[in-house]
């Protein structure tokens, strides 16, 4: 199964105008990928997917004590801020997501190229939960002092063999766009290394003014 519809009533972030994903929709096929609006459920494919930014799953489908989950999946093309995206597609599903959905929508993703992990519908998913308190780390031993941003890039970079350091990265991918995202975290899960570092915040409000 690799074929899909897309109906896209919004910006994608996932799918960037000049997208060649976007080009190979093909009306009724058995996969319905929205991007930008509200999914319906719809017996009729094998599964229908739901674009994510920093929401869960559950806001576009309700929820029913745990018991929640049907045909509709999430998904979300990782990039960093306004890097491009990549190719790792993180696949939402819910605790009583029909298994046939995940794969009918996994073999689909696969099919087009990119890579796949699933994860439950939490906040964040899995690589912004990993990412985002290591951002706020280092923004706060800079405010604090601890080296400069050269030196922690070049840590990270020599030291623990990261591509790049995660200042630089972080900036590249836009802070206000940092904040907005660890923000969103924060006040789903309450916990205190995804508050947004100051720096953020100061990005934040100046590009609101």
């Amino acid at each position: 199964m690799r074929d899909y519809e897309i109906i896209q009533t919004g910006p994608s972030r996932s799918f960037p105008p000049g997208d060649e994903f976007l080009s190979r929709s093909v009306h009724g096929a058995e996969v319905l990928i929205h991007l930008g609006g509200e999914p319906c459920e719809d017996s009729s494919r094998a599964a229908v997917l739901v674009e994510l930014d920093a929401e869960c799953l559950g806001v576009h489908t309700g929820e029913q004590s745990g018991n929640e989950g049907s045909n509709v999946l999430g998904f979300s093309r990782y990039r960093n801020g306004l890097d491009a995206p990549t190719n790792l597609v993180e696949l939402v599903r819910q605790p009583k997501s029909s298994e046939e959905a995940i794969e009918a929508a996994r073999l689909m993703f696969e099919a087009a190229g990119f890579e796949v992990v699933v994860c439950a519908d939490q906040p964040g998913r899995i690589i912004d939960r990993l990412v985002r308190p290591k951002y706020n780390a280092a923004l706060r031993f800079l405010d604090e002092g601890l080296a400069t941003a050269e030196a922690m890039d070049m840590t990270c970079r020599m030291g623990l063999g990261y591509p790049d350091g995660l200042i630089e990265r972080v900036v590249r991918g836009d802070l206000a766009r940092h904040h907005d995202i660890s923000l969103a975290i924060h006040e789903m899960t309450g916990q205190a290394a995804y508050m947004p570092a100051r720096r953020a915040v100061v990005a934040k409000k100046r590009s609101e003014a």
